[in-house]
């Protein structure tokens, strides 16, 4: 018996058969199927990623100004000024009417108050209620206010103001900050 082994051992092993270089069909599918798997994956994270990611690539302005009235105009008795704002909610351009509250300090410095009420929202008026003379008053709950804004009743915080700026004669206001006049008052 070992003779047919030594036989068995000294025959030349077949060789493997020549592997191809193409590419089988499992392969191919296996390639053709994630390749679309990454495209419609893709396709539904990059706008996702856009969406996250777009108030970052957004340029922020230094704070439009708008221009709502003449300086001259402006003396020691706040005075009720509307304007409008241009906004750009999504593709709906529109227009909202604010207020401001304006007035000259006793350095003749302008400053304007934002009217609404710090309570409830409510819009305070200027010298509306003769119990309080020279005073804010906010109708629906009673708030008052002096005429820096600071708080007397009701609300717990005074009213926020607008910054402001003076150009070429005209009071032009930016946007709403917490209120420093309110402050110096207290």
């Amino acid at each position: 018996m070992s003779s047919l082994n030594e036989e068995q051992e000294s025959l030349p092993q077949e060789a493997e058969p020549p592997r191809r270089n193409e590419m089988s069909r499992r392969q191919f599918l296996t390639y053709t199927l994630g390749g679309a798997t990454a495209f419609m994956g893709a396709g539904v994270i990059l706008p996702m990623i856009r969406f996250a990611v777009d108030p970052i690539l957004h340029k922020k302005g230094e704070g439009d100004f708008i221009k709502v009235a003449e300086a001259a105009k402006i003396t020691d008795v706040p005075q009720e000024f509307t304007f409008e704002l241009p906004q750009q909610d999504g593709w709906y351009a529109s227009t909202a009417m604010l207020t401001a509250w304006i007035r000259k300090d006793e350095s003749g410095e302008i400053y304007a108050l934002s009217p609404i009420c710090k309570h409830l929202g409510c819009t305070v008026g200027w010298n509306n209620d003769k119990a309080y003379p020279d005073e804010y008053h906010c109708p629906c709950h009673g708030a008052r206010y002096t005429k820096q804004g600071q708080h007397l009743a009701v609300a717990a915080k005074p009213l926020d103001q607008y910054t402001t700026k003076i150009d070429g004669g005209w009071v032009y206001l930016g946007e709403i900050v917490p209120n420093t006049e309110a402050k110096k008052e207290a």
